[in-house]
């Protein structure tokens, strides 16, 4: 086993952490990616509490997991997005307050660098540590897109119109990316439909609008680039020095009955009409073993944080599987050139 082996506890939020954590470890896994919803992880909590940190590694410890990134997809969700009533249902209390849309994208914006001082404090706790990390700091999510709904370009999308959706992603986000780096957190986002970026040229585009800000880079996760047409691999090569972490999740698509497109036909995930789904890991159309040798060239040594998403499987057969695929899939890069043998001295 080449790397860590992780599961992301978002979808798991409904139970408990101290629930979650023993779970976790009789389904294979050597640690978690800590989501910052259910009780999973507070950033509030933790910046007001050393007691709560010590707590969750505790905790964590207690049951043989490590824990290598932490995730605010909901409230990063917010910091961008064209806010409506379906926001109130994924933030905090305190970040939506009187629901105005722009008090509600401030207040995610300042949720999400103190998400970076929680991260860096964390981390600094992490039994072990002894002053060094054993993987750089990072804090995975969204950023939301004030242009995602001009998707299609009808009525007629100019470039300019779209140019001003990065720069409104620059201006809030630029802030943001300065309390990282003072932090020493990279900010990972999940490329994905409604984010700023959700393909290869979208990624390129905001990467540009920051000015290449060193701490902005990619939790990478190729199910939400794969059923677009996207190449996942060619994304990895492409932005290899901004792969900070990443995510482990099939899909597959190809698999409706002609009545739904790519665009999801307004139709619930587990829809046999569907044209594409999430799928647990092996059960999709994403050629793994082309990912872990791409990771593997671009020097890749994190963790692979598995997502698991099936409508159609008991999720802890299915994360149980999905760890067992993962570590039979991942291998080390070779060290030597595998014709050295024949070299003459």
């Amino acid at each position: 086993m080449a790397r860590t082996v992780t599961l992301f506890t978002g979808q798991w939020a409904d139970l408990p952490l101290a629930e979650l954590a023993p779970l976790v470890k009789r389904m294979g896994y050597d640690g978690v990616e800590l989501a910052c919803w259910g009780d999973h992880f507070d950033a509030q909590a933790a910046l007001k509490s050393d007691a709560y940190i010590a707590e969750k590694w505790a905790l964590l410890s207690k049951h043989g997991l490590n824990c290598n990134a932490i995730s605010t997809h909901l409230v990063g969700q917010a910091v961008c997005d064209r806010i409506d009533e379906r926001h109130q249902a994924i933030l905090p209390p305190h970040v939506w307050g009187d629901g105005d849309p722009e008090g509600v994208r401030r207040r995610a914006a300042e949720e999400v660098k103190a998400t970076a001082r929680a991260a860096r404090k964390f981390f600094n706790a992490k039994p072990g540590r002894a002053g060094q990390d054993d993987f750089p700091a990072v804090v995975n999510g969204f950023t939301g897109s004030s242009i995602w709904h001009a998707l299609y370009a009808f009525p007629p999308t100019s470039q300019a119109y779209l140019e001003k959706g990065f720069q409104d992603f620059a201006a809030r986000w630029m802030p943001i990316l300065e309390v990282f780096d003072r932090e020493n957190v990279n900010f990972a986002l999940e490329v994905h439909p409604t984010e700023i970026a959700f393909d290869i040229a979208s990624a390129a585009r905001a990467i540009k609008a920051v000015n290449g800000h060193k701490r902005f880079g990619f939790n990478y996760d190729p199910s939400h680039l794969g059923y677009q047409g996207v190449d996942y691999v060619k994304f990895i090569r492409q932005f290899a020095d901004r792969i900070h972490h990443v995510h482990m999740k099939d899909v597959w698509w190809g698999h409706g009955d002609g009545t739904v497109g790519v665009f999801g036909g307004h139709t619930d995930f587990g829809s046999p009409a569907r044209y594409w789904d999430f799928r647990s890991l092996g059960h999709g159309d994403i050629r793994f073993e082309d990912i872990i040798v791409a990771l593997n060239d671009i020097g890749y040594a994190g963790p692979l944080s598995v997502e698991w998403e099936d409508s159609r499987m008991d999720r802890v057969h299915g994360a149980t599987e999905a760890a067992a695929f993962v570590r039979k899939l991942d291998f080390k890069p070779n060290q030597a050139a595998f014709d050295a043998a024949f070299a003459k001295k």
